[in-house]
């Protein structure tokens, strides 16, 4: 009976933030595939902090067994630019195709009107 005493990567990260890092409440999700019928469960928490940045830690949990990942800081910024890069390039196809209908409804579109720069007051410039 060789028991592994060895704290996982996991549990250290997760342990070390307790008390020191700013958590959100644990969401589950559980996804069941449509044409297997197969689910999985996940759990999924954010932990903030202040100096290191936000770790994103998932449980998943189907036929297989259990697996946990800790993705750090630099993982996490990188999922979410990536989501901000497809909603900003989702929305200007859907400003570009809502354009298009307009434009073949029949209106036309005008360049935006300049505005005039104040001009300074060389009286009170004097002063």
């Amino acid at each position: 009976m060789n028991e592994d005493k060895q704290v996982s990567k996991y549990d250290r990260l997760r342990g070390n933030l307790e008390g020191v890092a700013l958590f959100t409440k644990p969401s589950t999700i559980r996804n069941v595939e449509q044409i297997t019928g197969k689910t999985e469960t996940f759990v999924v928490e954010t932990g903030r902090h202040d100096e290191l940045g936000d770790f994103v830690f998932v449980e998943c949990m189907d036929e297989t067994g259990v697996t946990r990942l800790a993705l750090p800081p630099k993982v996490a910024n990188a999922i979410a630019s990536q989501r901000d890069s497809l909603s900003k390039r989702r929305r200007s196809m859907a400003s570009r195709r809502a354009m298009r209908l307009r434009m073949d409804k029949g209106f036309k579109p005008t360049p935006p009107k300049r505005k005039k720069k104040a001009r300074r007051d060389p009286i009170a410039s004097e002063s």
